[in-house]
This record gives structure tokens, C-alpha cells and sequence, in this order.
């Protein structure tokens, strides 16, 4: 493909972004950016250094001394920080719930837009997250905004977590997305909202083959200049 595009896809939690990017990042030889992988990252290390998430000049030095990595673990793409492989760690249900916090930190915004800005400034690149089309990204040539209702995100979590050994309740997971839906709604910084220009997705009763075709067709349509 002659040009390379920044796409950038934005949406809830559990609408199926990380899922969708890395396919569609593999279907066009793109480097997938986990973006919300950063901020739990964040959320991780501020938990084992026991850095209070009000602290915004202590977590700001946090990001600056974090090493992250996205590279190859198995047959799936690890998140290292630094040298630690923390793919599982970062997904745990009481990080999920403490991303939207650390998430909310000014500092921390800055200095992981920062990284993701120098990341994909050159295009070629699939971001996913909350605010990529509208505050990292926003000249991104394709925004896709995705969603699915509370409860179908709730149970694609829970599925999840039990597919890795973890013990979880389905009403309760729900509840924790619909929590995190109103913590990242409502946050100072950088709230998840739509692009003005971004294409809906409602990937309620879609399986993922289906929503990275309509994806691909969109992307294809772009690269030939319609």
C-alpha cells in the first residue's frame, strides 16, 4: 500500500478495540498501539510502588522512568514494562478499576499522549482508547467509534477473565463496566467521547470477523482515495 495511515479507534471498555485493532493491524501490516495497555501499565506500577493516584508530580515521574515495550510473548503480543512481561497483571479486574483513575491524571495524559504521539507520528499505525481521534490523534485520516451495550461488554469481560483462571461474577463485572463507563465519561481530562468525524460501530450482535471486514472496507476505501 503506497500510503500509511494513522486509524484510530475509540470506544468503551470491553467494545472489542483491542481485540479488533490488533486484527486489523495484522490484515494491513500495521503496528498495533495498545493504548489502554499504557495506562494500565501505570495503574500497575503506582499500585506495587503504593503511589497515592492524587499524586500527579509522583506519577508523572512514574511515566517518565517506565520502560514499555509491545513485543511478541507466545503467539500473542506482550506488554513489558521494564523487562517484565505484565499482560496478565495489567488485566486483573482491581486494575481495570484503578486505570480510570490514573487515567483521570493530567500528568499522565501528557506523558503518555506524548509517547503515543511519537509512536505513530508516522503513520502505519492502529491506536485504540478513549481519546485517540479526538485528543491524540485528531487529524487521524480513519476514526472509528466503537460500542456494544453494557451488558454484552459485561459478559464478553467476564468470558474473558474465566478463559484465564480468573474467579469472577458475571452481575458483578457488569457492574464494574458500567462503573468504568461512568468514571471515563465524566473524567476532568480528556473524557471518552465520540469524534465529530468518526464512522459508529455497534458491535452488539456482531462477531469480530464481522466488524474488521465493515473496518477493512472503510480503510480500503480511504487508501484508494474515495
Amino acid at each position: 500500500m503506497s500510503k500509511s495511515l494513522i486509524i484510530a479507534i475509540d470506544g468503551p471498555s470491553g467494545a472489542g478495540k483491542s481485540t479488533l485493532s490488533k486484527a486489523l493491524a495484522t490484515s494491513l501490516g500495521y503496528t498495533h498501539i495498545d493504548t489502554g495497555a499504557m495506562y494500565r501499565s501505570v495503574a500497575l506500577l503506582a499500585t506495587r510502588q503504593q503511589i497515592p493516584l492524587d499524586d500527579a508530580v509522583a506519577l508523572r515521574q512514574l511515566c517518565q522512568q517506565m520502560k514499555l515495550e509491545f513485543r511478541p510473548s507466545g503467539s500473542e503480543e506482550g506488554v513489558f514494562v521494564n523487562g517484565e512481561d505484565v499482560s496478565m497483571a495489567i488485566r486483573a479486574p482491581e486494575v481495570s478499576l484503578l486505570t480510570s483513575q490514573v487515567a483521570a491524571c493530567s500528568t499522565v495524559r501528557e506523558e503518555l499522549v506524548r509517547m503515543q504521539q511519537q509512536l505513530g507520528e508516522k503513520g502505519g499505525v492502529v491506536l485504540e482508547g478513549r481519546d485517540i481521534g479526538t485528543v491524540v490523534f485528531p487529524q487521524a485520516e480513519v476514526k472509528f467509534f466503537l460500542s456494544a451495550s453494557v451488558e454484552e461488554r459485561g459478559r464478553r469481560r467476564f468470558e474473558e477473565l474465566r478463559a484465564k483462571g480468573v474467579d469472577v461474577d458475571l452481575q458483578q463485572t457488569i457492574a464494574e463496566v458500567r462503573a468504568r463507563d461512568e468514571a471515563d465519561s465524566n473524567r476532568e481530562h480528556a473524557p471518552l467521547r465520540r469524534a465529530a468525524d468518526a464512522i459508529d460501530i455497534d458491535s452488539t450482535s456482531l462477531q469480530i470477523d464481522e466488524v474488521k471486514d465493515l473496518m477493512l472496507k472503510v480503510v480500503r476505501a480511504k487508501l484508494a482515495g474515495e
